[in-house]
């Protein structure tokens, strides 16, 4: 019908929008590997036993007020206590003794860790020098506004609430946008079309009027 914006199957058809532009899909944007599984959930063990564990040292640290050494002595000596006590006593009622594995944590798992951190860290810096230069006023606009939150935000929440609200944000927001893709695409697109709008009413009246100064081109090898 005329006079009405376009309606959610004629978006869903063209399949055309998608949140930040984004073409690959989600897993492959996340890193395509053993991370990416966790945060989709398709390695429905680790993630659960992530999500399980930050709740618990979020619990111990935030509610019991645990002290870090405190808590780091006392596993050592149950995990001593109970070494000790199992050694001993397969001797005795002849069990099987402990199997210490000579390799706990896999080199090749802790590289692809790193490798991925690394990755993403680097794409973090270069896409913040990127809005610095002030190219485009939009993201340098957003970038000021969110880490003014984050430090209004900051003031009122821990080091570790913040880490935790992150770490279950990073378990629950891709795997619930992975489920509802075109209903959140849908709605983002709808958002991002009225915040436009809004823009270039703002940017014909006042951001027009501000002087830049030259910027240099980035050099394409």
């Amino acid at each position: 019908m005329t006079g009405h914006g376009p309606s959610y199957s004629e978006y869903d058809t063209s399949r055309s929008a998608k949140v930040f532009g984004r073409v690959r899909p989600i897993h492959e944007v996340l890193g395509g590997g053993k991370v990416a599984d966790v945060l989709l959930w398709k390695n429905w063990k680790v993630s659960g036993a992530l999500l399980i564990g930050m709740t618990f040292i979020w619990f111990l640290f935030e509610v019991v007020k645990y002290n870090f050494i405190t808590l780091l002595c006392h596993i050592s000596i149950t995990t001593l206590l109970v070494f000790f006590i199992w050694s001993n006593s397969a001797v005795l009622f002849k069990w099987n003794p402990p199997n210490i594995p000579e390799n706990i944590l896999h080199e090749s798992e802790m590289r692809e860790i790193a490798s991925t951190f690394h990755k993403r860290f680097n794409q973090f810096l270069s896409k913040f020098l990127e809005i610095a230069y002030g190219r485009e006023i939009p993201p340098f606009l957003l970038a000021i506004v969110s880490l003014y939150a984050l430090s209004v935000v900051g003031n009122y929440f821990s080091f570790l609430n913040l880490l935790y609200l992150g770490i279950l944000s990073m378990e629950t927001l891709p795997f619930l946008y992975d489920r509802y893709e075109d209903h959140v695409d849908y709605f983002v697109g709808e958002v991002i079309q009225d915040l436009k709008r809004k823009y270039k009413t703002i940017d014909s009246k006042f951001l027009n009027k501000i002087p830049r100064g030259p910027v240099k081109e980035k050099k394409i090898r």
